[in-house]
């Protein structure tokens, strides 16, 4: 027999072998594969959902666990130090203890200087003055509530009872007060009314310089907005102890303990948010693949009639479970991303720094989870019985 491809022209029957052997041709295996997907697209659609929805939750998940311990650090830093220094006997700090810290936790660390003394008002009232740094104090202490900060010399910020001390007229009209110190004298004019609900409320806040120009007092004690984890914060306080060994170093607990909490739990929803997910959509995989086998009941029972091993077909099934992880990594992979991004714009106004490291465990995830729920059908599909299924029964 021949056969023909131009008219008039005659091939025999290995010229057409010969033809068909160097053609190019479509993978038998890869076309089944893509026939049964079209062929049943709802569930395939299903499956394929289920599979995009993890590898976007744990693509999301994996991306917000690195930045937003990170993030939820700087956060904390806006609630003030977590690290105190104070010198020992009520005397003053070295004139070199700022860099010794500084030089310890970094230039990334804020540490902020305050001076005190006990100053009287022309009533002869105390009332206390603290000497700093106001351009470090506005950045460790974004929490005080402060109606302007001081920018120009004798300026102060005055706590809320410290300016009913001095006078009631002094907040709204801003009039200047005079302030004495061993005898030394001195004119202010207040810049703005701070309020914190503490004992800030009682103080008088001037510039570190004109302070010390004033009473000769140095700074007797350092607030320190430490970076890092709570095991990193404990070595470097133990490292400024034995640079500074006449201060006192301690960790503001409450900060440091409150840290760690949150971080363990925003962690730990992490991680049941993901399993979750994960394990739900796994749930679906399952169903979608159970119906698909009893779907396809016939078409498997026909591959075995006609001389298909059971580890073809448990193959092609297989393959077509992992096909699905692969296509909902790679989409759920890129809209993962997009949600870490405004979860982090929303929450910590701040977007979050997309690591396309983390793809090859989505992927080798997703298909490992695509694979573990085609063990039951698999099984399923060895106990087909050709006979039985072609009679119709």
């Amino acid at each position: 027999m021949t056969t023909s491809t131009v008219p008039g022209t005659l091939l025999t029957p290995q010229q057409v072998a010969d033809r068909r052997a160097h053609a190019p041709h479509t993978s038998m295996f890869a076309r089944m594969l893509v026939r049964a997907a079209v062929l049943r697209r709802r569930r395939a659609a299903s499956a394929l959902l289920a599979m995009i929805v993890a590898a976007a939750v744990a693509t999301a998940m994996m991306n917000l666990y690195v930045d937003v311990q990170a993030k939820l650090r700087t956060e904390f830093r806006n609630y003030g130090a977590n690290v105190v220094i104070v010198a020992k006997d009520g005397q003053s700090l070295p004139a070199d203890a700022l860099a010794k810290v500084e030089s310890v936790l970094g230039e990334k660390t804020l540490a902020v200087p305050f001076a005190y003394a006990v100053a009287r008002t022309k009533d002869g009232q105390s009332v206390v003055v603290v000497g700093t740094d106001f351009a470090r104090a506005r950045q460790l202490n974004h929490w005080w509530k402060v109606s302007h900060w001081p920018n120009a010399p004798n300026e102060a910020l005055v706590g809320m009872r410290a300016a009913a001390i001095l006078s009631p007229k002094v907040g709204p009209n801003r009039q200047p007060f005079e302030l004495t110190f061993q005898g030394k004298a001195i004119q202010l004019a207040p810049a703005g009314m701070l309020q914190t609900g503490a004992g800030e409320d009682s103080r008088i806040y001037l510039d570190q310089s004109e302070f010390q120009n004033w009473t000769g007092v140095a700074p007797s004690t350092i607030e320190v907005a430490a970076n890092g984890t709570a095991a990193e914060v404990e070595a470097s306080i133990r490292q400024l102890a034995q640079l500074l060994p006449a201060a006192d170093v301690r960790p503001v607990r409450q900060i440091m303990e409150g840290e760690a909490n949150v971080l363990n739990k925003t962690r730990a929803t992490l991680y049941a948010s993901a399993t979750l997910v994960v394990l739900t959509s796994a749930l679906c995989v399952l169903a979608t693949l159970i119906g698909w086998v009893f779907d396809r009941r016939r078409d498997f029972a026909i591959m075995k009639a006609l001389g298909a091993s059971e580890r073809l077909i448990n193959g092609f099934f297989a393959a077509e479970a992992a096909a699905l992880g692969v296509v909902g990594a790679i989409l759920g992979f890129f809209i993962g991303i997009g949600v870490a991004a405004w979860i982090g714009r929303v929450n910590f106004h701040a977007p979050v720094v997309p690591r396309f490291s983390v793809f090859p465990y989505v992927l080798a995830g997703s298909v490992a989870v695509a694979l573990i729920s085609a063990i039951l059908p698999i099984e399923l599909l060895r106990r087909v019985q050709p006979a039985i299924i072609l009679r119709g029964e």
